[in-house]
């Protein structure tokens, strides 16, 4: 697997880069809090903003989704740790959401650096809306990024997280706008004699050779 140098952006298949930083729960080493479990690894451009707030509200309220499924949550952004637990502490009396998940301290932009958060045509001091999805190998699978000012998609990160999961665990591919409970695109045969088995199998239903989808259910 790719190892990611300091001068290249992470691409999708790539081990994603280990690190050491201070965050709101304590020092953490992400090759560690990634062992065993995924991981959302997620940036905001700052504290105390207005779109960063929602965000990081959405990713709370759903912590026992995550938790669910398996994934550990991760935020960043170049803020100081007495900023972010300033700013967790100010959310949680405004509103009572409790930012319960780690957020990396990244004054040296060094964490944001590694895995090309730091987009100069958006920003050289901020880092953009990024989100990677990381596997419990280490693998990054999907990255998402956004401007500063769109927020991100709760539902879609949700969807395609358990799309990834779902993928893996039945050897199979997700159709456009698939969602749980929707058929999956199972793959082209490969042989004459495949062939025909696909052609025989009632069980699927066939567009044509070489797209053919099933229930998981």
């Amino acid at each position: 697997m790719q190892e990611v140098t300091n001068n290249q952006m992470p691409r999708i298949g790539d081990q994603a880069p280990d690190f050491e930083a201070l965050t709101t729960t304590g020092n953490l080493k992400f090759s560690d809090y990634n062992k065993g479990s995924w991981v959302l690894l997620f940036s905001h451009p700052a504290d105390f903003t207005p779109v960063c707030t929602t965000e990081l509200s959405g990713f709370a309220n759903d912590s026992e989704f995550f938790e669910a499924h398996n994934t550990k949550l991760l935020g960043l952004s170049i803020d100081s740790i007495h900023a972010h637990i300033a700013w967790t502490n100010a959310v949680n009396e405004k509103t009572g959401v409790l930012f319960n998940f780690p957020i990396i301290a990244d004054l040296d932009m060094s964490v944001a650096k590694r895995y090309g958060m730091i987009q100069p045509g958006e920003s050289e001091t901020a880092a953009v809306r990024a989100v990677f999805f990381i596997d419990p190998n280490g693998k990054i699978r999907l990255i998402m990024y956004y401007p500063m000012n769109v927020g991100r998609n709760m539902e879609e990160i949700k969807r395609a997280l358990v799309a990834l999961q779902t993928a893996d665990k039945n050897k199979v591919s997700m159709p456009l706008n698939w969602k749980p409970g929707d058929k999956v695109i199972v793959g082209a045969p490969k042989t004459i004699e495949a062939l025909a088995e696909r052609k025989a199998d009632t069980s699927l239903e066939q567009v044509d050779w070489y797209l053919a989808m099933k229930s998981l259910n």
